[in-house]
């Protein structure tokens, strides 16, 4: 994505997070059931997660059963409720995981911790981020500027400033050769040199040429990409199906809809190119949950699949 783009795409993801939050507050309110235990002596108490409940006293944190029986001490500055078994804690500016014993998975020695994904977390030490597995052991030495979770075998991590993708054993599927990458979706990943973005596969493939000046994800088999300032939707064997006559466009998603901009405003148009949503909105996002996020005269709203304004 050139500069521009990214910027209107950060502009959108705005506006979509603050929609989404307020919606997704109303239904948590509505739908969500809190599980709390009767105790007593705490400054706050959390709702149970996989048996225990995060709880506060004079600014420290531990957790305690169904019961209200303190499982873990409250000793921690800073800790996050169970999920898969595993509690991220913090103490001294340290952090790492503990199991629904209290015992230290992984130490509380490093910077930052990642959850476990695919039986591995990320972990930050002196800056420089690595893998360790369920035992706390490293498997992939602290040798990258970032890192991010594993997602089907993969992780994307940076190094001197270029980007790329390892497996779990921590070979290089997707070397530091691009100048941008972007997430791996439907099963292909966008990646940019020298101006031009193209699409490699899963074991670092180039199935679609380096060839358009900008490019979205691929969802369900179609994705957005820009040539000559416009945007049109090209299959996974790179052929254009939705002609580039747009200024913009973002990717479909489960509504089978897609945002495209056209004479300065946002309508919605299904995988044949109609245009079921017309061109009205200032600004508009992908839908996500049956709804998206759109501004027009002003105002930021929620829409359904039918173009109409959704009640929260």
């Amino acid at each position: 994505m050139n500069s521009t783009s990214k910027k209107i795409r950060k502009l959108c993801s705005c506006i979509v997070i603050c929609s989404y939050v307020f919606l997704a507050q109303s239904v948590a309110h509505s739908a969500t059931v809190c599980d709390e235990p009767s105790v007593s002596g705490y400054d706050s108490v959390g709702c149970l997660e996989q048996g225990l409940a995060l709880v506060e006293k004079d600014g420290k944190y531990g957790f305690v059963d169904a019961s209200g029986n303190e499982i873990i001490p409250v000793q921690y500055d800073y800790a996050l409720s169970f999920l898969e078994g595993f509690a991220r804690v913090e103490k001294n500016g340290k952090y790492g995981l503990i199991n629904t014993t209290g015992h230290e998975v992984i130490p509380l020695k490093y910077e930052e911790v990642w959850d476990f994904s695919e039986g591995l977390a990320n972990v930050k030490h002196n800056g420089l981020w690595g893998f360790v597995n369920s035992t706390g052991d490293v498997v992939i030495p602290l040798q990258y500027e970032f890192a991010r979770h594993f997602s089907d075998g993969l992780a994307r991590v940076g190094k001197d400033e270029r980007t790329g993708y390892i497996d779990k054993t921590g070979k290089m599927v997707i070397p530091f050769q691009y100048d941008s990458i972007e997430l791996f979706s439907d099963g292909l990943v966008g990646v940019e040199k020298n101006s031009k973005w193209g699409f490699l596969d899963t074991v670092g493939r180039e199935v679609i040429p380096l060839q358009f000046d900008s490019a979205g994800y691929f969802f369900e088999g179609l994705a957005p990409v820009a040539k000559n300032n416009k945007w049109g939707f090209i299959d996974k064997a790179g052929k254009e199906i939705i002609p580039s006559v747009y200024e913009h466009a973002y990717r479909f998603s489960e509504e089978q809809l897609a945002p495209v901009k056209m004479n300065g405003k946002w309508g919605f148009i299904n995988k044949e190119g109609q245009l079921l949503i017309p061109f009205q909105y200032d600004s508009a996002d992908s839908f996500r949950d049956g709804v998206a996020a759109v501004e027009k005269d002003g105002e930021h709203f929620l829409i359904d699949k039918y173009g109409q304004p959704v009640e929260h």
